[in-house]
């Protein structure tokens, strides 16, 4: 790879050595014998005063000293003018700073009106205007101002920088061309441009506008949101105004799509250097010959373009027309394995080629590879290749590095390494493959490997010893990584490694009981991840010593125990992460050093009070805090304003009482707020209605009480999940629940809360849309560094948990509480709920009809309240249900069937003595009536006609029977009236013949 810029560096030398005079500056060192100008020495303190120098970096900037000998300052040696400004920062992305500036660039400026050189570039001016003073330094020949926040427009004065050889404002995010490009046209002399990341999306017909300068060699317009091109424009490159050019850069401009077939590439003939990664170019016909038949390309990187091809058009490229190329990069792209014949036969020179993920080479590694002899680097990373890695790689006596990770590789490393004694084993020094198939031991000869200082193993399925003898001899290795293996490392225990490792990825392998000894030899690592590696020890105190660039010290999931040391006076990198969870360790919690960006110390026993965490505000680069699972107690220190930057906050499963601190509401970034299962007590502050970038709320299993905040559903917009369980809150729901778009976990249960559901309750979008609105990973500003949440559901005492698939749970959960009124029928409209549960309130009426719509559903709780009536056959269409309650309801007539209804226990059901049929004992009428369902063919046929024509139905029975009851007894009731008619009338003839028989006895007397 380095011999791929080799071209640009020796570019790069003859434009500095023939510029060097014309500059006006002399890199000379000794001692110059003129002064400087009193004038321009005023101008440079003026300059000074608007700077923050965080590291005194110009420190050497007195008034009594000669700024010609001052840091960063050329004079010329003769007239004892500042012909040379060089303050760019010292620091790189993921590096530490050792020198920058903050402030504002001064117009004070202007007093060093014979300046040829000025770069400010990496210091941080945020958001300050683009200093338009720059355009009145006509002197100036070399200008970078590149990543140096600065905003606004580009003025047209830079026009009056005749004399400009090379300017570059790139990674200016914020700054924009309003004026399309016009003042270009006065730098004649411009030879290098960078404009990457500035916004040129106003910039109309760009090409005629930067092609038009005939002295230009490096072009880089990255990432500058271009529009689509036209035919006309491209075809206006021409040879005679771009013969010149030798590094072009087009790429991560999305818009440019087509870019007309390519084309106009032809026209660039000296070009050496060709970027156009993540540039649309799928529909552009038979690329290869578009772009690789440039006579002078050394460089190639065509990156995440869509291309695809296919097996005559790479065939059609033949060795002469490539036979330059060093560089080749067409990761991210849809290859098949073809790919591989048209390399062989046509790029034998390449130095580095990188085919990372490409989607459709799922082949094993040819071993005509062996042939490449000029082959440096090597990355197939983030592929589907199969089978084991060619021996013929042995040959490749120039590889440097060769990158085989992620893919589907498998086999014993014994096959590939038993005979390393050919060229790579002198040559080789990244050798990663991490996350592959591989099986069995890791081969002693891995230390003939004698350059090595990469070897990274992890993420496969490795077993065995690993010995001394297998890295001794590495004395050059800087990176171990053999984690998320099953093997054994066995060092003596005063052993110390010949090496110095930067990196050390241990994780999942056994190092046995005691604290690695070993590790006291190693001074420079940046990350030292021995987590869950079966140590049963205290920490030694010489552990504390940490290297001063350590960013990344995990540990978790040991047996450590014991008290923690002091960490405070520790060094650690800035934004440095420490992972010390699901450990033993007890006492009190330790200071840490001030630049802890992430602390984990959850799943151990600490106790007593946090509140010393926030003294002196020596925590205020925090981001991640998870305390979670100890018996921490004491009340919630009220000083959070000084740690604004907290993303993410777990105090859960401790002790704490007392309210919940004002000052929470500070923590304007937080995402993740975890206060559950304490002995917090109060209202919840209305000052958190400022976190408004929450996305999830656990306040569950303490003793809050109040109303629930209405501010909850309008301040607080990206909520994902609430979770107020078991508290004492009372009152009525909100209304602004409803605004809630983005809420999947909405659990207020074991609570007091009275009134209805709301109607509004459909509002809830994501509850009906097949989407996942939050991911169990929320990431801080610190790369690398995410917090895994979950969340549990309740369900007859029993916690399920989710974690990995927290995005896809949707439930509500009102159960335990006040509630009356009817179930709202909108809620059938929350069709992605997997979770509803109602139970234990007062609610009543029908179960809607609709229920039958919720057809994601497996878990539904409706017991324990007054509903009546029968149970919708809908219900039954809840094919995913697993888990159903409707005991302790009024609920009457037959349960519908169903194969998941009819497989569930009877007990879901109990408490409706109304209710009948299958699981239930009790059976229903039709079912103690066999007669009437035609189980004996023509017997019973007029039944099953009547049955067909609907008119024998469940109506029709119970209409017969009560009419036979009621005609029975209305018989019984005529007969009875009948018989007292008979009877009243023999008793009145009874007594007239006694009159009559009386009557004629007293006349024959």
């Amino acid at each position: 790879m380095r011999a791929c810029y080799l071209p640009f560096l020796l570019l790069l030398g003859v434009l500095l050595s023939c510029n060097a005079t014309k500059l006006g500056f002399s890199f000379d060192l000794r001692d110059s014998k003129v002064r400087c100008i009193e004038e321009e020495q005023q101008a440079l303190l003026q300059f000074k005063q608007h700077l923050v120098d965080h590291f005194h970096w110009l420190s050497s900037w007195a008034s009594d000293e000669d700024c010609c000998k001052w840091e960063g300052i050329k004079c010329n040696d003769r007239t004892g003018h500042v012909v040379m400004l060089d303050l760019r920062a010292d620091w790189w992305y993921g590096e530490p700073a050792t020198k920058f500036l903050e402030g504002e660039i001064s117009s004070s400026l202007l007093g060093l009106q014979y300046l040829t050189y000025l770069d400010l570039s990496y210091n941080n001016f945020s958001g300050k205007p683009f200093p338009n003073f720059i355009g009145s330094l006509v002197m100036l020949q070399y200008l970078n101002l590149s990543t140096t926040y600065i905003a606004g427009a580009i003025p047209q004065q830079l026009g009056n920088l005749s004399k400009l050889i090379s300017l570059d404002l790139s990674q200016n995010y914020d700054l924009t061309e309003a004026h399309n490009l016009d003042w270009l046209i006065h730098l004649s002399s411009l030879t290098y441009l960078d404009l990457s990341w500035v916004n040129l999306s106003q910039v109309v017909n760009w090409p005629n506008k930067v092609m038009m300068l005939h002295s230009l060699i490096h072009l880089s317009l990255r990432g500058c949101s271009h529009s689509t091109l036209t035919t006309p424009q491209l075809l206006s490159i021409n040879a005679s105004t771009s013969s010149q050019l030798l590094f072009l850069d087009l790429s991560y401009n999305y818009d440019l799509k087509e870019v007309h077939n390519l084309d106009w590439l032809i026209h660039l003939s000296s070009l050496t250097y060709l970027d156009m990664s993540r540039v649309n170019l799928s529909q552009v016909v038979n690329w290869p010959n578009k772009v690789m038949v440039l006579p002078s390309l050394i460089h190639l990187r065509l990156r995440g373009c869509s291309l695809s091809t296919t097996t005559p058009q790479l065939l059609s490229i033949n060795a002469s027309s490539s036979s330059q190329l060093l560089f080749l990069d067409l990761s991210n792209n849809y290859f098949t394995c073809s790919i591989f014949h048209w390399l062989f036969n046509s790029t034998t020179s390449l130095v580095d080629l990188r085919l990372g993920y490409i989607n459709g080479l799922q082949c094993s590694i040819p071993d005509a590879f062996g042939s490449l002899n000029s082959l440096q680097t090597l990355n197939l990373i983030g592929n589907q290749l199969v089978s084991g890695i060619p021996r013929s790689f042995w040959n490749l006596c120039s590889l440097d590095s060769l990158y085989l990770s992620n893919n589907r590789l498998s086999g014993n490393l014994y096959e590939f390494m038993s005979n390393a004694s050919g060229c790579l084993v002198g040559s080789l020094r990244e050798f990663e493959i991490w996350n592959n198939r591989f099986t069995g031991p890791l081969p002693e000869s891995i230390g003939n490997l004698s350059n090595l200082e990469t070897l990274d193993v992890s993420n496969n399925s490795l077993t065995g010893v690993i010995y001394e003898a297998h890295i001794s001899n590495l004395i050059k290795l800087k990176v171990l990584s053999l984690g998320l293996n099953s093997l054994i490392l066995r060092f003596g225990y005063n052993w110390v490694p010949p090496f110095q490792l930067d990196v050390i990825y241990l994780s999942s392998c056994r190092l046995g009981s005691a604290f690695p000894k070993w590790l006291q030899s190693q001074k420079n690592y940046t990350v030292l991840d021995i987590s869950d590696a079966g140590i049963s020890n205290i920490i030694p105190a010489w552990f504390q010593d940490f290297p001063p660039k350590l960013f990344s010290l995990i540990m978790s999931n040991n047996q450590l125990h014991g008290n923690l040391p002091n960490f405070s006076s520790s060094k650690l990198d800035e934004l440095a992460f420490i992972d010390l969870s699901t450990n033993l360790f007890d006492g009190s919690i330790p200071h840490f050093p001030s630049n802890v960006s992430s602390l984990d110390l959850s799943n151990n026993r600490f106790s007593g009070p946090i509140s010393f965490l926030f003294e002196l505000n020596t925590l205020m680069l925090l981001e991640y805090l998870n305390l979670s699972n100890n018996t921490l107690s004491g009340e919630l220190p009220d000083c959070w304003t000084y740690i604004r930057d907290l993303v993410v906050l777990n105090l859960a499963n401790n002790n704490f009482y007392g309210k919940i601190p004002n000052s929470m509401g500070s923590l304007v970034s937080i995402q993740l707020l975890h206060l559950s299962n304490n002995g917090l007590v109060g209202k919840i502050p209305t000052s958190l209605k400022k976190c408004s970038e929450l996305i999830t709320i656990y306040l569950e299993a303490n003793n809050l009480s109040g109303t629930i905040p209405p501010w909850i559903g309008d301040s607080l917009p990206n909520l994902v999940i609430l979770n107020l369980r078991s508290n004492q809150f009372y009152g009525s729901l909100p209304l602004s629940l409803c605004h809630l778009s983005h809420i999947q976990i909405l659990d207020l249960s074991l609570n007091k809360i009275e009134g209805t559901i709301p109607e509004c309750i459909y509002n809830l979008t994501a509850m009906f849309h097949t989407m996942d609105t939050v991911s169990s990973a929320i990431y801080t500003n610190n790369p690398g560094v995410s917090y895994e949440d979950y969340a549990s559901l309740l369900w007859k005492g029993r916690e399920f948990v989710f974690k990995n698939s927290l995005g896809l749970v949707k439930m509500i959960d009102l159960s335990n509480n006040k509630l009356h009124g009817e179930i709202p029928e909108g809620i059938t409209n929350l069709t992605e709920l997997i979770a509803l549960n109602l139970s234990r309130n007062n609610l009543s009426g029908l179960i809607t009809q609709k229920i039958g719509l919720l057809k994601n559903l497996q878990i539904l709780d409706l017991s324990r309240n007054q509903l009546y009536g029968e149970i919708p056959m809908s219900i039954s269409n809840l094919s995913f249900l697993s888990h159903l309650d409707l005991s302790a309801n009024n609920l009457s007539g037959k349960i519908p069937t169903g194969t998941q209804i009819q497989s569930l226990d009877a007990s879901i059901f109990l408490g409706n003595p109304k209710l009948c049929g299958s699981p239930l004992p009790n059976k229903c009428i039709d079912d103690l009536h066999p007669s009437y369902i035609n189980t004996q063919g023509d017997k019973n046929q007029n039944v099953q006609e009547n049955d067909d024509d609907g008119f024998i139905t469940k109506g029709f029975y119970v209409a017969a029977t009560v009419g036979f009851i009621g005609g029975f007894w209305g018989v019984c009731f005529m007969i009875v009236l009948n018989i007292r008619y008979i009877m009243k009338r023999l008793i009145s003839n009874v007594q007239m013949m006694l009159q009559v028989v009386a009557a004629l006895c007293m006349l024959t007397l």
